[in-house]
C-alpha cells in the first residue's frame, strides 16, 4: 500500500483517503466534495484553516468573495508570512494541494500564491488569492484548471487512481503540468523511469503544450507503446525561451495498465 507522509504538529500517513496520526487511532478524512456543494460548506465570510500538503505548515483565511471557486485572503499579518514561507519567500502563480479545514471538515483543495485584485482585511497581503475546490473553475472559463485539478487529486490522495485510467494525452497535459507546477509528485507519478527531479525542476520557469494532435483515446485501447507528436515552449532559467518540436514516447506493459512518460528520452531532448 502506498504512504504519504506529512507534518503538522504530528505525523500523518495517507491510507487510502484517510489522514492517520502515526502513534494513535486517530484519523481524518479527507473529502473531496463538489464546489457546489463547498460554496454553501464555505460561505463568504467563513473563515477556516488552510494546510500545506508539503510543508506542513497551516495558516488562517477568510473568503471574501468568488462563484466559480473561493477568493480568501489570509486572516492576519501572521498568516501572511506563513503563507509566504510556504512559497520559499516569493509570491507565485504555482498550484500547491492543500486541505481546507472548516468545523472538523478536511476538505481537497489547491491554491495559488499571487496576491491581485482587491483586499478587505489587514493582514498585509495586498489583494487576495484563489482557492479551488474539485469542480471549481477560473474566471475565464466553464471547466476546471487542470494544474488546480492535479493539485485537489494529490490532496485527497486520488491521483494515481486517475493517473491510472487516463488516456494518453491526459498522461501527457498532467506531466507537463507537474513540470510548470514544479510538483515532482504529479511529474513522477506519470513518469516511466525514476528521476530526480529537483534539480530539473528548479531549472523551469514555465512550460506549456503548443500543439498536440490527438487521435480518438478509443483507437488506442490495444496499444502498448505510443510516440505522441508534441510541440513545447519552454522558459528555462538562465537559458530563456526555448521550443521543442518532436515526440513523446508512452509505453504500458498491457492495454490494462497505466499510460507512462519515458521521461529520460524526453528530458535528454530536452537538455534538462
Amino acid at each position: 500500500m502506498k504512504k504519504a507522509t506529512i507534518l503538522i504538529v504530528f505525523t500523518l500517513i495517507l491510507l487510502n483517503g484517510y489522514y492517520v496520526q502515526a502513534t494513535s487511532d486517530i484519523s481524518y478524512k479527507i473529502e473531496m466534495p463538489q464546489w457546489k456543494e463547498v460554496d454553501h460548506l464555505v460561505p463568504r465570510y467563513a473563515k477556516f484553516t488552510v494546510l500545506d500538503i508539503e510543508t506542513g505548515k497551516q495558516f488562517k483565511v477568510q473568503r471574501r468573495a468568488g462563484s466559480h471557486h473561493a477568493d480568501v485572503q489570509p486572516l492576519t499579518s501572521k498568516d501572511t508570512k506563513i503563507m509566504k514561507k510556504i512559497y520559499g519567500g516569493k509570491w507565485s502563480w504555482k498550484r500547491r494541494a492543500i486541505i481546507v479545514i472548516h468545523k472538523n471538515q478536511w476538505i481537497a483543495a489547491s491554491m495559488h500564491g499571487m496576491p491581485h485584485g482587491a483586499g478587505a482585511l489587514k493582514n498585509n497581503f495586498p489583494g487576495h488569492f484563489c482557492i479551488h475546490f474539485y469542480g471549481s473553475t477560473t474566471h475565464r472559463t466553464n471547466s476546471m484548471d487542470l494544474s488546480h485539478m492535479l493539485m485537489v487529486l494529490k490532496a485527497a490522495g486520488k491521483l494515481d487512481d486517475y493517473l491510472a485510467k487516463a488516456n494518453p494525452y491526459e498522461v501527457i497535459s498532467a506531466y507537463i503540468a507537474g513540470l510548470k507546477q514544479q510538483d515532482a509528485r504529479i511529474s513522477s507519478s506519470a513518469s516511466l523511469q525514476r528521476i530526480k527531479w529537483q534539480p530539473i525542476l528548479a531549472q523551469i520557469e514555465n512550460v506549456k503544450i503548443s500543439r498536440m494532435p490527438l487521435l480518438p483515446a478509443e483507437d488506442l485501447t490495444e496499444e502498448i507503446n505510443l510516440d505522441v507528436p508534441i510541440d513545447i515552449d519552454w522558459y528555462i532559467k538562465n537559458k530563456g525561451r526555448q521550443t521543442f518540436k518532436g515526440e513523446i514516447h508512452l509505453v504500458r506493459f498491457s492495454p490494462f495498465d497505466a499510460w507512462k512518460v519515458d521521461s529520460k528520452q524526453f528530458l535528454k531532448e530536452n537538455n534538462l
